[in-house]
């Protein structure tokens, strides 16, 4: 049950990270950015694939023998 409120909760995060993230490029990037949905689905494309595995990590190191 936990592992389902920490995946969901990271869920979330990435996404409020991942939104600050593409405001952010816009800002700098002067205008808004064309295909902005796609540049947010890489963004938060790339952070799960670095959250998620560690998050597994975090679960299955606490199994132990």
């Amino acid at each position: 049950m936990m592992e389902i409120i920490i995946y969901t909760a990271s869920g979330i995060f990435l996404y409020v990270l991942a939104d600050a993230a593409l405001n952010y490029l816009e800002s700098l990037h002067g205008e808004p950015i064309p295909h902005r949905s796609v540049v947010f689905f890489v963004i938060i494309f790339i952070m799960a694939m670095i959250l998620f595995p560690a998050v597994q990590l975090i679960f299955n190191g606490d199994s132990g023998p």
